[in-house]
């Protein structure tokens, strides 16, 4: 009984792992192909990062200009995630 439960959970190890893994690679894949996406996820981190060090609140828009950036990274991460994911199902 222990070892049928054992080789279960590595079966299911294995297979989640693997499908991580090319997930992973579709969405880098996709990265590639999109290079102007990644490029804008990585200066809009950057400008999180310098509104976030600045002492200045900029005329009270800091916090929101934050909020704003931080809402654009993710739906850009979405995105690529989506294509990643519409690619996979056409394989």
């Amino acid at each position: 009984m222990k070892k049928r439960i054992l080789a279960i959970i590595l079966t299911v190890v294995f297979f989640g792992t693997t499908a991580f893994v090319c997930y992973q690679q579709n969405v880098k894949s996709e990265a590639s192909e999109h290079p102007r996406i990644v490029s804008a996820i990585k200066e809009l981190e950057g400008a999180i990062d310098y509104l976030e060090k600045a002492p200045n609140d900029f005329g009270g828009y800091k916090a929101q200009a934050i909020a704003d950036s931080k809402k654009a990274v993710v739906s850009l991460r979405h995105a690529l995630q989506y294509r990643a994911k519409a690619d996979n199902k056409k394989k």
